[in-house]
C-alpha cells in the first residue's frame, strides 16, 4: 500500500531549497542516527534524556514522528513538502532509503532520498486541500483526495473547487491552536496573493498607517520611483523616511533588483522591500550588506504584520483584507 507524507522544510520552508536536491529531513540531530534504536522504549529513553520530558504530550508526539519518518515512510510512497515563500509544493516519492547525514541540510541530519516529479502551485489547489494541508507538524499523512489533487495538477489536469462546509472541520485540529493559527496564517496569505498590483501597494501603506507612520501611495506613473512613502509627519522632513519599493506575484526578487532600489535611497532614507514571491539567498545578502538601512518583507512576514497591526488599521485597510478576530481559552 502507497501512502502520502507531508514533511516541512523547516519553519517558514528554510530548507526547501536543500530539499529540492533530492531529500526529506527532519531534526532531532543530538538523538544521531535513528537507525541505532532496537525500540521505540530506547528511542524515547534517549528523546528524553536530550530533550527533557516537560510536556510528555510533546514528547510523545516528536517520537511518533521520528518513529514515522525511519520506519513508516516506505519506498514509493507519495511524499510532499511546502515552500511557504514561493507558495509552491515538491511532490515526489520515497526511495527506500534513511540516512544520518550531520550538518547535511541545516541542522536537519536525518534524510531520506526523494526522487521529485515536480512542484504544485498551491493556487491551484482546491479550497477543502488547502485548509487540510495547514498543520504545524514536522511530518504528517496526506489524505488520498489531496495526494490526487497533486498528482491531477503535476499533469496539467484543472481541479475543480468545492464549496468550504465549515461544518465538516476536523474536531481535532479545532483543539490544536498552533494547528489553527497556522491555517488562518496560510488563509490569509491567500487572501494577500488575491489581490492586484495597486491593492497591494495600499495595502502596504495601511501596514505602515497602522505602525503609526504617515503613508501614501506614490502617484502613478512610470517614473515614479518608489510605490509608497512614509514618515512620521507625513513630509519627509523627520527620520526616519521610508520609501517602499512592491512586487507582487512576479517570482522571486534577485540581487540586481535590490541593488537597483538600494541606489534610489539617499540619506535619510530607509528601504523597505515588499514581495510576495519571496526573495532569492543572493538577494538578501545585498540586503544585509546596504548601507542604508534595508528591510526585505516576503508574504510570512507581510501575514505576520497585518495580524500585529491590524487593530490600528483604517477602513480602507481593512476592506482590503478583511479578518474576524478568534478568542481562545487562556492557557
Amino acid at each position: 500500500m502507497i501512502n502520502n507524507w507531508m514533511v516541512r522544510a523547516g519553519r517558514k520552508g528554510i530548507y526547501s531549497e536543500d530539499f529540492e536536491g533530492g531529500f526529506v529531513a527532519i531534526g532531532w540531530a543530538q538523538l544521531g542516527d535513528l537507525s541505532q534504536y532496537v525500540s521505540d522504549v530506547d528511542l524515547r529513553e534517549k528523546y528524553i534524556e536530550v530533550y527533557g520530558n516537560e510536556k510528555p504530550q510533546a514528547t510523545a508526539n516528536a517520537v511518533a514522528m521520528i518513529t514515522k519518518f525511519r520506519d513508516k515512510i516506505k519506498a514509493n510512497d507519495y511524499l510532499v513538502s511546502y515552500n511557504p515563500e514561493t507558495r509552491e509544493y515538491l511532490v515526489g516519492k520515497d526511495q527506500g532509503k534513511y540516512s544520518y547525514e550531520p550538518e547535511a541540510i541545516g541542522d536537519y541530519s536525518n534524510l531520506r532520498a526523494a526522487t521529485w516529479l515536480g512542484k504544485v502551485s498551491r493556487d491551484v489547489l482546491s479550497q477543502r486541500s488547502r485548509n487540510s494541508l495547514g498543520s504545524t507538524l514536522t511530518l504528517f499523512s496526506i489524505n488520498q483526495d489531496v495526494m490526487d489533487e497533486f498528482l491531477a495538477a503535476l499533469k496539467g489536469k484543472p481541479i475543480p473547487d468545492e464549496p468550504l462546509d465549515v461544518a465538516r472541520v476536523d474536531d481535532d485540529s479545532i483543539l490544536l491552536k498552533d494547528e489553527t493559527v497556522d491555517r488562518s496564517h496560510e488563509l490569509i496569505k491567500d487572501k494577500i496573493v488575491g489581490l492586484g498590483s495597486e491593492e497591494m501597494e495600499e495595502l502596504v501603506a495601511a501596514i505602515l498607517r497602522g505602525m503609526g507612520y504617515r503613508a501614501k501611495v506614490s502617484p502613478k506613473g512610470p517614473d515614479r520611483g518608489v510605490d509608497v512613502i512614509a514618515s512620521l509627519d507625513g513630509l519627509g522632513l523627520t527620520r526616519p523616511r521610508i520609501k517602499v519599493e512592491v512586487k507582487h506575484r512576479g517570482g522571486s526578487i534577485g540581487a540586481p533588483v535590490i541593488r537597483g532600489f538600494i541606489g534610489a535611497l539617499r540619506d535619510g532614507d530607509s528601504g523597505l522591500f515588499v514581495s510576495t514571491g519571496g526573495f532569492t539567498r543572493e538577494a538578501r545578502y545585498e540586503s544585509e550588506r546596504s548601507t542604508f538601512p534595508l528591510t526585505l518583507i516576503d508574504l510570512d512576514d507581510l501575514a505576520d504584520l497585518i495580524v500585529t497591526h491590524y487593530e490600528d488599521f483604517d477602513l480602507d485597510g481593512r476592506a482590503l483584507v478583511p479578518l474576524v478576530k478568534i478568542y481562545w481559552p487562556a492557557d
